[in-house]
């Protein structure tokens, strides 16, 4: 008996080892293969790696209908089906393609590495895959299509502009590189455009205020820029483009050694626009007109037990102006014959990192900053010079379920200019020169708690002390609840405090006919915040559904206020004598589908808006409606398409008095398509239309163009048919003067 059984075991065998058929095939990232890929036949325990040249076999599959993925860290992972029939070995290549959302580390919500998935704070990740959808030449415009990001146009002369997160103004987003912060104050103006998308390893957003970990100027976000790692980073990198207006930018990096221990990554970026175009016939530029270069140095040293040891260094010089398409720099600049906007920018960056060599998890950063300007709106000088100076240390300990943060922090910033914001003047004489000088020293504490494997709470409880202002606190507390590993629920709560500087935050204090009025001495503002965000992934026989919901509530108190409603003549800075309130709700949805086709859509609601003498008015330059869509399509055979979009509603502008101009701007959508070939040697051409469908604005951005140095009343006789109005070249901003453009650019790379 046991004979027959041992007997009909192999006859059985037999039939299925003969009936077993093999795949074989390729494991590729941009035309290469990819070694120690991982390759799943779904719903089986069958399963290899690829071996260092990237190919692979799978055995011992029987005939039917399998679905076969190839996954690799940092790519997106992809998915085949095949049906296999006897004696039929099939071959299955994979192409796989860089991921836009990874679940990766991120340190921007607690300042500690963790999963994605796993942070309590609610963070969005977007790396240079997603930036390269629609190349641009700075950290500025690469923004705009991220949904409920908005970099706003403060000036229709010199196109300086601020990012605005879920409607509210540029000075409460704070910018870091590497976690610290490099773009405050003076740079908050005029720094975004010399951060070259090039250096970017991926960018992290934090939409909600995080004063409790990064101190006073996080009341709204942060954009946190993670720059490359000389590790890991490519030999060398080339991306050169141009446009049909003739904007030219060149990106390079590479990576070299420096001894056996040090790691280095070096990156250059030149952009030249000087084309003074003026398609909608108003005398000035439409596009300012800029010469910028922008230097970068990070380092990286191997250290015992993997401790942390960096050093980055960056230059940034840019020369930009715009105004009257006949001003000429040696003839003009300064005077008052024909108007014009020049700055000249230098800026020296230094950002470090060191984890001390204790058994303890002790890290130490600093950062310094540079900043000189030199610029002349019209015939008014503004020079200005600022210096920030940050350190910071902190103790990093996991102690059973609890997660510790423990640090403390120092920043100095030097200000001064040749206004009077930082002078003693007698009429136009300087008789002391007072230089603001603010040092702020800051204590904090983070308990990341796991009560159990479904459930986490964030404790934090951040000191401030302010010369003065004196002490400032920011508790924050948040919430996460995941029953499983499709669904999570994040609630946060927290404060910030926000001191101004009026000459460094506000583009039109310095610009215009307007008249900087300080009705009060400016007491801080404060804000309370709350922030529920929920996340679900659904997978389908198709593809994976990603959806993610925010709703937010800021509500302010002693918010400061530049009014211009009350006499459109002037500027008036005071503290609001009410309360100002930013609500409203977000909704980002993913579809990667099984086919090579990806989409991204969100939309934002928004009702931001100031109460003051019982009397409600939305905020300048806050549509209530604004969303983005993204698809991109892999043809194989390394072509690639993406259509890239952005739109916006109704948004209130500034106007002056007896302005001919609509109060509310129309509904504009931005969008661009782009068409990308790769080949195996590591070649790229790409080439594609910006602003497919020409969107302009309806009305003159600049009142009275016609005459920028007369006084109401005076000067010129205006165009038929319009209202003498005074010259204001900065708020009448709600989409770019630029119009539809052809571009083409060749990128380059080598491993």
């Amino acid at each position: 008996m046991f004979f027959k059984q041992v007997l009909i075991l192999f006859f059985i065998g037999v039939c299925f080892s003969t009936s077993a058929q093999t795949v074989k095939g390729k494991v590729s990232f941009q035309g290469k293969g990819l070694p120690y890929a991982s390759i799943i036949v779904d719903g089986t325990t069958i399963g290899v790696t690829s071996d260092d040249e990237g190919n692979y076999t799978l055995t011992g599959l029987m005939n039917g209908n399998f679905s076969i993925s190839a996954d690799f860290v940092g790519l997106q992972k992809q998915v085949k089906k095949i049906t296999i029939k006897e004696n039929k070995n099939v071959v299955l290549n994979f192409d796989l393609i860089e991921e836009d959302s990874l679940e990766e580390i991120v340190i921007s919500g607690t300042l500690k590495p963790v999963l994605k998935s796993d942070a309590v704070v609610p963070i969005e990740i977007y790396t240079p895959s997603f930036l390269q959808k629609n190349p641009t030449a700075n950290l500025f415009d690469a923004l705009q299509m991220i949904n409920g990001i908005q970099p706003q146009l403060n000036c229709n002369v010199c196109n300086t502009g601020d990012i605005h997160i879920n409607g509210m103004e540029g000075p409460y987003t704070m910018i870091l590189i590497d976690g610290m912060p490099i773009v405050s104050s003076l740079s908050t103006v005029y720094g975004l455009f010399g951060i070259p998308t090039s250096m970017i390893e991926r960018i992290e957003v934090v939409k909600g205020p995080a004063s409790s970990l990064y101190g006073t100027e996080a009341m709204g976000g942060l954009i946190n820029v993670i720059t490359k790692n000389p590790e890991v980073a490519e030999k060398f990198t080339a991306d050169v483009f141009t446009t049909t207006w003739l904007e030219n930018n060149i990106d390079l990096s590479a990576a070299y050694k420096l001894g056996n221990k040090v790691k280095a990554l070096f990156g250059g970026n030149y952009y030249q626009f000087g084309q003074p175009i003026d398609h909608n016939h108003d005398g000035f530029t439409d596009v300012t007109q800029q010469e910028r270069i922008s230097l970068f140095n990070k380092y990286t040293a191997k250290r015992k037990e993997d401790r942390i040891a960096s050093l980055a260094l960056r230059y940034v010089y840019e020369d930009r102006w715009g105004g009257e398409t006949n001003w000429n720099r040696k003839l003009h600049r300064g005077g008052e014959d024909v108007y014009a906007e020049s700055i000249f920018t230098n800026r020296f960056e230094a950002i470090g990192m060191y984890q001390l060599p204790t058994t303890e998890k002790i890290y130490t950063q600093f950062s310094y900053i540079y900043h000189n300007q030199n610029s002349m709106y019209g015939s008014e000088s503004y020079n200005g010079k600022q210096q920030v100076a940050f350190a910071q240390a902190y103790w990093d300990k996991e102690l059973n379920k609890h997660s510790l943060l423990l640090g403390a922090s120092y920043k100095y910033t030097y200000y001064n200019d040749n206004t009077r914001a930082t002078g003693i003047y007698d009429e136009d004489n300087l008789i002391e020169d007072q230089p603001q000088k603010t040092p702020i020293l800051g204590i904090f504490i983070q308990d990341e708690w796991t009560l159990n494997t479904h459930n986490k709470l964030l404790l934090g409880y951040r000191f401030d002390y302010d010369k003065v202002h004196g002490g400032i606190h920011s508790p924050r507390i948040g919430y996460k609840l995941s029953p499983n590993e499709n669904n999570a629920l994040r609630v946060s709560f927290g404060t910030g405090f926000r001191v101004v500087n009026v000459f460094t935050e506000d583009h039109r204090a310095l610009t215009g006919a307007r008249e900087v009025i300080f009705a009060e001495e400016l007491n801080p503002e404060k804000s309370y915040n709350v922030n529920l965000n929920y996340t679900r992934k659904v997978p389908t026989d198709f593809g994976v559904f990603n959806f993610d919901v925010n709703a937010f509530y800021t509500y302010f108190t002693n918010k400061i206020d530049a009014d211009t409603d009350t006499d459109s003549s002037k500027i008036i800075f005071a503290n609001l004598d009410g309360h100002a309130v930013s609500r409203g709700i977000s909704l980002n949805v993913d579809l990667t589908l099984d086919i090579p086709l990806k989409i991204m859509a969100g939309a934002t609601y928004m009702d931001v808006y100031r109460i003051e003498d019982n009397e409600r008015n939305q905020i300048y330059h806050s549509p209530k409606w604004s969303g983005n869509f993204i698809a991109s399509y892999n043809f194989g055979h390394g072509f690639t398409a993406d259509f890239t979009s952005d739109w916006k509603g109704p948004m209130r502008l500034p106007r002056v008095e007896n302005d001919y101009r609509p109060e509310y701007s129309p509904w504009t959508i931005l969008a661009n398509i782009q068409v990308t070939k790769k080949f195996d040697n590591g070649i790229q051409i790409y080439g594609g239309v910006k602003n497919l469908f020409n969107t302009l604005p309806k009305q003159d951005a600049i009142s009275r163009w016609w005459d920028p140095f007369g006084e109401p009343g005076n000067g010129v006789t205006p165009p038929a048919g319009r209202t003498d109005v005074m010259f204001e070249p900065n708020d009448y901003s709600y989409t770019p003067l630029q119009g539809i453009r052809g571009f083409i650019g060749v990128r380059y790379s080598i491993f």
